[in-house]
């Protein structure tokens, strides 16, 4: 069970089993007895005579080729030596017995003679043989070197990759780890990611047909937008006609008009009187000004007078903005009541609201 659980939460068996392999792979070349490392640094470490300095002068001679001169170099200096040595030995041997004694002088028969000829021959022959294994050695040396330093190089090159891939395991476990206790479940699997993705596509499928039809929308708006520009410009121009004919015309011809203008002059009057109106006039083509008195709420006190600015669209007609003059004075605050009927678009109720509210000023402290 335990086993289950490490692999279920680590990785699948086969992933393990790579893992131990990699383990055992490395411990078992650490113990090998690889004498490849072991012999570059006794050569590079070899001294001549530990008792004198003399590794200053074989600096240069780690080369084999510089050593293998100078072992040539070296034997036929001890073959001549040998040689030296020989007929030294002859000579001092053949002078001793021409001088000494006749009984004291060794005696050299035939049978001696042949008896050291076959043993030199003997030994001739175990020399060669001897030298003929050593050039084979040096031969099948020279040939399974780069063989060995290849194997070992790739050897070395697997021992590293297995580390590096047993490091990389152990990162990835600890990463899994992390991710695990910073997302607990439950987690976001592939089929319930493959559902989220096909909810999402339907999703963004119903949007672009959504848009399709806004855009659709938006087109006809625009569309009538422009039949009913083209029908403002109309009554533009038929406004414009009726005006010149207005001021073209005769008020005394039409007895009707008398009437109404000195009803719509005494409302006007009356509307003034009212709301205590002291001035209105338009600032521009989109900006209406009015000025009204206020009341002291103190006898003597002087009367006080507000402005209210009416700004509206220059493309649409309706309402943008408001803006009030002499309100700081009075300490009254409308910024709610300028922005719920800008919102509606209540010209009328915005004008009504600010008189109110600033009437009733002394209810409100």
């Amino acid at each position: 069970m335990a086993s289950q659980r490490r692999s279920s939460s680590f990785g699948t068996p086969q992933q393990e089993q790579l893992l131990k392999s990699a383990e055992t792979f490395k411990s078992a070349l650490d113990k090998s007895n690889l004498q490849l490392l072991r012999n570059v640094t006794d050569f590079h470490s070899w001294k001549l005579d530990p008792e004198t300095d003399d590794t200053q002068e074989l600096e240069g001679a780690r080369d084999p080729g510089i050593v293998a001169a100078d072992v040539v170099a070296q034997t036929s200096f001890l073959r001549k030596l040998k040689f030296q040595y020989l007929e030294q030995n002859a000579k001092d041997r053949y002078v001793k017995s021409i001088v000494s004694d006749i009984d004291d002088a060794p005696i050299v028969t035939a049978e001696d003679n042949k008896q050291l000829l076959a043993s030199n021959a003997q030994k001739k022959e175990r020399l060669k043989v001897a030298k003929s294994s050593l050039a084979e050695m040096q031969e099948d040396i020279r040939a399974l070197a780069p063989l060995v330093e290849s194997d070992y190089q790739k050897v070395r090159g697997m021992e590293t990759e297995a580390t590096a891939l047993a490091q990389q395991i152990i990162d990835a476990r600890l990463a899994l780890t992390r991710l695990r206790k910073t997302h607990p479940h439950p987690r976001l699997t592939i089929p319930l990611a493959d559902q989220k993705l096909v909810n999402q596509v339907e999703e963004m499928q119903a949007l672009t047909d959504e848009l399709e039809a806004v855009n659709a929308q938006v087109q006809t708006v625009k569309e009538q937008v422009k039949r009913s520009v083209l029908d403002l410009e109309a009554l533009r121009a038929e406004r414009a006609e009726s005006e010149k004919a207005v001021k073209g015309a005769r008020l005394d011809d039409d007895a009707r008009l008398v009437p109404l203008y000195s009803w719509y002059t005494a409302s006007t009057h009356l509307h003034r009187s009212m709301a205590n109106l002291q001035e209105a006039y338009a600032a521009s083509e989109n900006e209406l000004r009015y000025t009204y008195g206020i009341d002291p709420l103190v006898e003597g006190e002087p009367p006080h007078q507000i402005t209210i600015t009416l700004i509206f669209a220059p493309d649409t007609g309706k309402l943008a903005a408001v803006q009030t003059k002499g309100l700081d004075e009075l300490g009254v605050e409308i910024g709610d009541l300028v922005e719920a009927h800008l919102q509606a678009g209540d010209v009328q109720g915005v004008i009504a609201a600010i008189l109110g509210r600033v009437r009733s000023r002394h209810l409100l402290e």
